[in-house]
């Protein structure tokens, strides 16, 4: 099973579209399956349900963040490589889907803003690009990182 099908199937199992994506890393990241959720839970429909950069996007700055980051404070070399690289991910995910932002993402498709999030049942999924954006997701950051040979 490819990420980008495994981030899929993990959405479809009720995780929200950043954990699908880091959780179906986490043979990259090294992350335990409850760390990786616990730590992307916040950013799941566009950061608290706000609506703002699609959690899809954000599970994957994570996945580049722990891959090719680094804890040097001062290192502004490796940061700017590592915004390059986020950049360079979030250009493609445009490409293919037309935003980074929830909220256009799901223009249409009568998703509002609030607390509490929908319940999954065949309608949620039949209106909602959400699966396949995250699959998307997970596989535009596997062939970057094939590409940086960091998988």
């Amino acid at each position: 099973m490819t990420h980008g099908e495994y981030a899929e199937k993990l959405f479809r199992d009720g995780y929200n579209c950043s954990q699908a994506v880091l959780l179906a890393f986490s043979d990259v990241t090294g992350l335990d399956d409850e760390t990786a959720a616990k730590l992307a839970l916040s950013f799941g429909g566009g950061f608290g349900r706000m609506r703002e950069i699609c959690g899809a996007v954000s599970g994957a700055g994570m996945v580049l963040g722990l891959v090719c980051g680094f804890s040097e404070p001062n290192n502004h070399e490796q940061k700017s490589k590592q915004y390059k690289r986020v950049q360079e991910f979030s250009r493609q995910f445009r490409e293919k889907n037309g935003s980074i932002i929830c909220r256009e993402l799901l223009k249409g498709t009568g998703s509002e803003n609030g607390l509490t999030p929908e319940k999954r049942t065949e309608s949620y999924y039949k209106k909602r690009p959400c699966p396949e954006i995250v699959r998307t997701s997970a596989e535009i950051l596997e062939k970057m990182l094939a590409d940086i040979h960091k998988i």
